[in-house]
């Protein structure tokens, strides 16, 4: 029998973890545009400090969360918690406690790293990844203490605690698909390997959501909310001045560079709403093929002429942003040249991965199918 919340106001540690979630949002966008603008700094930069803070206050909230559940037999969360090593809690809550930990291991391990190699060449350098662990950690754990109040809720206070499950789940979105954009840059946008890993990265995330919630419209929801938030960076952060403090200096930068424009997922959001709802008594694996093809086509349709459009000099202004290009940017560069560049050798071959990529999103949908259900059974 499902146990209906007593409680119709949102408990403290989810709110104290959605501002930690918050905190490294900002943060983190604000430190690739430093990154791209004035260059590696001072650890204690504003946009570190943020980044950090998540890990701090994740951290310290529910550890406190974990102990008062442990020690405190008459705790009202005992009933739905669960135990790690002799410790009581909900399971978000231990999941956001290791987030804590491993961000705040990361700042040292970072530092080391610099001091060793040099400036970051790549993103996912290993610092970074236990960086962006720790901050999948935190999301998710955020996402997993709401589901578990939802899914023991009814009435208008489950709808409140769904508008907050969106809400919370567009940094998840944001996470992953950030960790890919190495490979989603606009020069990539005419290769498979660029469909391929939107494939690997989006479905799993549109389909989890739409599991979870039950929503008709909640992919949509979810990619539409990420959206608006991807714009409001690219569209403030230019407002900031900024000039490079570290040579070679390419480009001249009078302000700080804003993320590329989001990627047109909004599209295939809305197509998967559509086609799901009407494919619901098929089996599983043909629902998930059929989404997987669905995703593709439609993201392929709008995508593709949108890179077209983002190489041409109507692009290069506040909305768009492809005149903002990092200082460190040499002439040469992809960025200045605005040409594609190329990751198939062949056209055979760009059609071998392009249909990899319809394999992969149908498999990816069906697992994000499966992980939706899983969360909708999340009750501690």
């Amino acid at each position: 029998m499902q146990v209906t919340a007593v409680a119709e106001s949102v408990p403290w540690y989810v709110w104290s973890c959605l501002f930690a979630v918050i905190s490294s949002v900002v943060g983190g966008a604000w430190d690739i545009s430093w990154h791209e603008s004035i260059g590696r700094d001072s650890f204690w930069t504003t946009p570190h400090i943020l980044i950090q803070l998540c890990g701090i206050i994740s951290g310290l909230s529910c550890g406190y969360l974990i102990l008062s559940t442990t020690f405190q037999k008459t705790s009202p969360l005992r009933p739905y918690s669960v135990s790690m090593w002799g410790f009581r809690g909900p399971m978000g809550a231990f999941l956001c406690a290791w987030g804590g930990v491993a961000m705040i291991t990361s700042a040292p391990f970072d530092n080391w790293w610099h001091a060793a190699y040099g400036l970051d060449v790549k993103i996912l350098s290993p610092p970074h990844v236990l960086l962006a662990l720790g901050m999948t950690g935190i999301r998710f754990g955020t996402v997993v203490l709401i589901l578990s109040e939802m899914n023991r809720a009814q009435g208008e206070y489950r709808a409140k605690l769904q508008r907050l499950l969106f809400f919370a789940f567009i940094f998840l979105f944001g996470m992953t698909i950030g960790i890919a954009q190495e490979y989603t840059f606009r020069f990539f946008m005419h290769g498979a390997t660029f469909y391929l890993v939107s494939a690997l990265v989006a479905p799993i995330l549109m389909a989890a959501i739409a599991a979870a919630t039950k929503h008709l419209w909640a992919a949509t929801i979810t990619t539409a909310l990420y959206t608006a938030t991807h714009l409001a960076f690219t569209w403030a952060l230019p407002l900031v001045s900024a000039e490079p403090k570290l040579g070679p200096v390419y480009q001249k930068i009078t302000h700080l560079i804003p993320p590329d424009f989001p990627l047109l997922l909004i599209v295939p959001a809305i197509v998967l709403d559509l086609v799901r709802r009407r494919i619901g008594e098929w089996n599983k694996w043909a629902q998930a093929a059929t989404l997987g093809f669905a995703f593709l086509v439609s993201f392929f349709a709008v995508q593709w002429p949108f890179a077209d459009f983002l190489m041409s000099p109507a692009s290069r202004n506040w909305i768009f942003a492809t005149g903002d290009i990092p200082y460190f940017a040499g002439p040469r560069s992809p960025w200045m040249k605005n040409v594609f560049i190329p990751t198939e050798t062949s056209a055979a071959a760009f059609w071998i991965r392009m249909g990899i990529a319809v394999v992969a999103a149908g498999i990816m949908t069906r697992l994000g199918t499966r992980w939706g259900e899983w969360m909708r059974q999340i009750r501690r």
